[in-house]
């Protein structure tokens, strides 16, 4: 019985693109830094501005 239905099976047939792929890729990196200092660094800073 199986092969009877073999003549009958889908043939795919595979070709390259005759066009190259093309891909767009638009990213936007936003980066935002938060910090904080306490107290004791602040004024450490400002006796000493040369530190950094």
């Amino acid at each position: 019985m199986a092969t009877a239905l073999l003549p009958n099976a889908a043939c795919v047939n595979i070709s390259a693109p005759t066009k190259p792929i093309e891909i767009n890729l638009n990213i936007n990196v936003t980066q935002e830094v938060v910090y904080r200092l306490d107290n004791e660094a602040k004024s450490l800073i400002k006796q000493n501005p040369g530190i950094f």
